[in-house]
């Protein structure tokens, strides 16, 4: 199972760090990412397999949100299929 997650705030250090320690942490892998700066805000969209991890979806998504009120950023993990769904043209 993929899931899509979303990072979108102003620049600063150590985001990505932040990030990818919490999904090493609890097994998710990346499996791939892309991120821009535009100015001073930050912008990135990972896909990663979620289907090991050590907590369920939904305290993922709890959890990233979190990270991401600590640090100032919004974070957002979908499912791939709702991703896609939410997303099409």
């Amino acid at each position: 199972m993929k899931g899509i997650i979303t990072v979108l705030g102003k620049d600063k250090v150590g985001i990505i760090a932040k990030v990818c320690t919490y999904l090493a942490d609890h097994n998710v892998n990346i499996l791939d990412i892309s991120q821009t700066i535009v100015q001073d805000y930050f912008n990135m969209m990972m896909i990663v397999d979620v289907s090991g991890p050590s907590k369920s979806f939904e305290e993922l998504v709890e959890d990233l949100q979190k990270v991401g009120e600590s640090i100032g950023v919004e974070i957002k993990l979908q499912h791939e299929d709702i991703f896609n769904i939410m997303h099409r043209i």
